[in-house]
């Protein structure tokens, strides 16, 4: 295979054979009971998800004023829509007067405010108190003290990005930071405009695993060759071991065989125009924390969100995306999607094996992480540190 840049991360925490019988060449995994303790998933709720940027819904679910979507974030219910003057608002989706849950569809739209069905405290786009039974006759009520309670929203990539924390970190650094770590600059991504990109296809895949099984598959390829036979072939390199993003700035490039990034290779959709030459017939792939992986290919990009629900069990929102005009016309993508669906499901499928293991007593102390799989080590590591843990 051949490679270009330098691994994305570096060893940590290696092991010696002298105290595990292991050679210097393995190192040593999270122990088991990190993906099935509640405790410990709930310290992930609170230092991970309710802490940092995480990317909640695609920008185009909030078309217009009134449009409205219910995501969950940590142990928090998110309410986000868009205002009268066009700016995504988000909000804690609880009552201020008794804390009931303000809106209880996934998505929506109102006219003007949003009712809570207890009481009919009624709030409008913005957040601020409009109206309460029997409001003139109570004590003077603040209406913006007692308003909605905010969230720190932010728009990148044509996706919303929330952050619970009440002094949010520099999205800056936090986001963006990660994807000129694995790219080299922003101008990689840029180039493929996925603001303005359409969603062809959703699919929501409801997985029986802890979240940081998935973010540990999607990081490595050392399992491509065993259980990915339509990705090896359309992307050869891959049947090595090493991913894509262990390289800075590395694409995978398409067996010469392949027409387009299609189940069967055959011919794939319009190429986005601003994509650079280099770019050409390339895979690339990227982890943006807590939650996000992307996938670049030359005509579409493919956008998962990871929404951990309980120590055990993950909803992913994947989303293909195309130009505009491929979209609009209604052309086939279904070759386009089903390649990356099989790898999903083929994916999720080796999680949900492992996941029953990671309690068993043989995996008490944990397993190992080959070369390959490195840079694993520094997700442990991280996760490790935000939990302000050894």
């Amino acid at each position: 295979m051949t490679t270009t840049g330098t691994p994305t991360g570096t060893t940590t925490g290696t092991v010696t054979g002298a105290s595990t019988g292991l050679s210097e060449s393995l190192i040593a995994t999270l122990s088991g009971h990190h993906y099935t303790d509640a405790g410990i998933f709930r310290l992930e709720q609170e230092h991970i998800f309710e802490s940092m940027w995480f990317c909640a819904a695609r920008s185009s679910e909030l078309a217009k004023p009134g449009a409205f979507r219910t995501v969950d974030v940590g142990r928090e219910s998110v309410l986000l829509t868009r205002s009268r003057d066009h700016t995504v608002r988000a909000f804690f989706n609880v009552c201020r007067h008794r804390g009931a849950k303000l809106c209880t569809q996934e998505s929506g739209e109102v006219k003007r405010a949003f009712q809570c069905p207890y009481h009919a405290w009624t709030y409008d786009l913005q957040g601020k108190l409009v109206a309460a039974p029997n409001l003139t006759k109570m004590p003077d009520i603040g209406r913006t003290a007692y308003g909605l309670m905010p969230v720190a929203v932010r728009e990148w990539l044509g996706y919303v990005w929330v952050c619970l924390a009440e002094d949010p970190p520099s999205f800056e650094e936090q986001v963006i930071g990660d994807v000129v770590a694995r790219l080299g600059d922003t101008e990689a991504i840029d180039r493929y405009d996925i603001a303005d990109l359409e969603i062809g296809r959703r699919i929501v895949y409801d997985v029986r695993a802890n979240w940081k099984l998935i973010v540990e598959n999607f990081m490595e390829c050392y399992h491509c060759a065993t259980i990915h036979p339509e990705l090896t072939e359309v992307l050869p390199e891959f049947a090595d071991g090493y991913a894509a993003q262990y390289f800075v700035g590395h694409g995978a490039a398409f067996s010469p065989e392949a027409k387009g990034f299609t189940v069967d290779g055959s011919e794939g959709l319009d190429r986005i125009p601003t994509v650079a030459e280099e770019q050409d017939r390339r895979y690339y792939a990227l982890t943006v924390k807590p939650q996000v992986f992307i996938n670049l290919v030359p005509d579409h990009v493919i956008f998962h969100r990871m929404f951990p629900l309980a120590v055990d069990r993950t909803v992913v929102e994947c989303d293909w995306l195309y130009l505009k005009d491929v979209v609009d016309s209604g052309r086939d993508i279904s070759r386009s999607v089903e390649l990356f669906d099989r790898v999903n499901r083929q994916d999720f499928d080796a999680c949900e094996r492992c996941q029953p293991a990671m309690s068993s007593r043989l995996y008490a102390k944990g397993g190992v992480l080959v070369p390959s799989e490195h840079h694993i080590g520094d997700f442990h590591t991280w996760v490790n540190g935000r939990l302000g843990m050894r």
